[in-house]
């Protein structure tokens, strides 16, 4: 692939009319003389409203080796090995889980993960925290469309209305009195964040308020609320995209808050949160993020478990589920070139108002709503709208009890299921895992000990090719996402041309990638039947 890979992705870019792949943007290439413009026409919505840049939030990534036009000069794909770690590890973040003593006795041993941009910015967002008066760890992965807005909400908020729905009346109760007694309240969760994370600081007390008004409406059963795991999962979900959808109605003087409310309904986000306590693991999904399971076989091999199913076009449930909410005059135009009403890519997702309100609920909001066009917001009713709402946030949830055979988790946005089938993600995990563990030698010490004879062991480790390795298994899966050749093989011309992409044509190569592998304490999953 020697001026391939550079030229054919160019060349190919420039002589495409459309580019229709399995992501879901569609664009058209506009020869204007000596210049081409890149005209977006459609992302998971049409047309591409949501977040403007000084609202939404991003990871930081490194851009100093990313072209930002095509009509750059002297363009050049060269990146060297070191800029492309840069790059590729610039979002890992890890965890090990950690009793006083230093030992892990819980069912979760550590997770990794890692995220790679192609949108700017980045659209991706994902959040993982243990609970602090509950049970358990939750992982979510989201992945927005039509800007980052609603997936950073969902981000910030949907465990915690997870949590709450799981705790107790008694517990409820202590949090409402602490709350009207303006006295500090015990953390619900501990967040397990990047450095780069970050929160809408402007609407945090917003959020707040409402999640307050969810958990007084609990309080407010007659009964002990009493949910079941995929209940809490599914009221969870449902509410909070309620919450998106008042929010936004709701009269509110701060211009900022409005903005970001706007934002936040107009844009769009499809959503998989894990929930593991000891080996009870709940997968709820909306959308198309996918969760898959690593399992090693007894005679040694790898087997894959899917915990989800795609919530779009070519699922069939899917079909006959919209088919049964909508009049049978309506059959054939749900789906338009396999998206909804021939718009959105996934069938179900947060936010996206445009395929739940009427005509009319939507006309009155933007009417009085301040100048949307500088928010990118725009109105837009797509043909064939008859009786919405065409689209739900309501998660389907998988029940998988842990066995000391199941490794690890890989939750992921479409943008990695997309460059790699499941067994494939599986395969690479579980022979990452075994190579790390071959090159990692014992280290065995003299006495005494010093620095220069410690230098020296390190040196023999790294001379055996350990420091190559990408040490995040998220990292290593969206290396092999990006750069593989048809041999599967990660090749560094390839790597490398994918990475320096212009904003113009990556969306058109990759989706944004995030990527979180949550790996299993097998000894305290055994320790959990050698007790029950």
């Amino acid at each position: 692939m020697s001026r391939t890979v550079s030229s054919w992705i160019l060349s190919s870019a420039r002589s495409s009319i459309i580019l229709q792949g399995k992501g879901r943007w569609y664009s058209i290439c506009i020869p204007n003389r000596s210049k081409i413009k890149w005209k977006l026409v459609f992302s998971k919505t049409c047309p591409s409203p949501a977040g403007s840049c000084s609202l939404d939030r991003t990871i930081s990534f490194p851009k100093a080796f990313r072209h930002t036009s095509t009509e750059e000069e002297h363009f050049s794909f060269q990146l060297s090995p070191a800029q492309i770690n840069d790059i590729l590890r610039a979002g890992e973040l890890s965890h090990r889980t950690l009793d006083l003593r230093g030992k892990s006795t819980n069912s979760v041993l550590r997770f990794e993960s890692n995220q790679l941009a192609s949108n700017s910015p980045i659209e991706d967002r994902r959040s993982a925290a243990t609970c602090l008066q509950t049970a358990g760890m939750m992982f979510g992965v989201f992945d927005g469309h039509a800007g980052a807005a609603c997936a950073q909400a969902v981000s910030e908020r949907l465990l915690h209305y997870i949590a709450v729905s799981l705790l107790p009346r008694q517990s409820l109760e202590e949090i409402e009195l602490a709350v009207e007694a303006m006295k500090p309240v015990r953390p619900i969760l501990q967040w397990h964040r990047h450095p780069s994370d970050v929160e809408y600081q402007e609407i945090t007390s917003q959020y707040f308020e409402n999640l307050r008004v969810y958990w007084q409406h609990l309080l407010d059963l007659d009964a002990e609320p009493g949910f079941s795991l995929e209940e809490a999962m599914i009221c969870a979900f449902k509410r909070l995209d309620s919450d998106i959808s008042l929010e936004v109605q709701a009269p509110q003087e701060n211009e900022l808050i409005r903005n970001i409310a706007l934002q936040v309904a107009f844009s769009g986000a499809t959503a998989c949160v894990a929930h593991i306590d000891s080996v009870h693991l709940h997968v709820a999904n909306t959308g198309d993020c996918r969760a898959v399971l690593g399992v090693c076989e007894e005679d040694g091999t790898w087997s894959t478990l899917p915990l989800t199913r795609d919530h779009n076009a070519y699922d069939e449930f899917e079909i006959r589920r919209l088919k049964r909410e909508h009049p049978r005059s309506e059959e054939k135009t749900l789906f338009v070139n396999d998206r909804l009403l021939g718009i959105l890519m996934p069938s179900r997702a947060f936010g996206d108002v445009q395929l739940k309100w009427s005509k009319e609920l939507q006309h009155s909001i933007l009417e009085n709503s301040c100048d949307v066009e500088a928010l990118n917001i725009y109105q837009y009713v797509p043909p064939n709208y008859h009786t919405p709402p065409y689209l739900t946030a309501e998660p389907e949830v998988t029940y998988h009890k842990l066995r000391s055979k199941d490794k690890f988790l890989v939750i992921a946005s479409d943008g990695l299921w997309e460059m790699l089938s499941n067994e494939k993600v599986v395969q690479l995990v579980a022979g990452h895992l075994t190579e790390l563990n071959m090159q990692k030698p014992p280290l065995t010490f003299k006495k005494p000990v010093t620095l220069g004879y410690m230098h020296n062991l390190l040196l023999q480790r790294k001379s055996k090719g350990l420091a190559s390795l990408d040490q995040n298994i998220a990292t290593h899966l969206i290396r092999h996402a990006v750069g593989s050749n048809e041999y599967g093989e990660v090749d560094p011309e390839k790597l490398a041309a994918m990475l320096t992409l212009p904003e113009d044509l990556a969306r058109m190569y990759r989706d944004d990638i995030t990527v979180t592998v949550v790996f299993f304490n097998s000894e305290a999953i055994e320790g959990y039947y050698r007790s029950h």
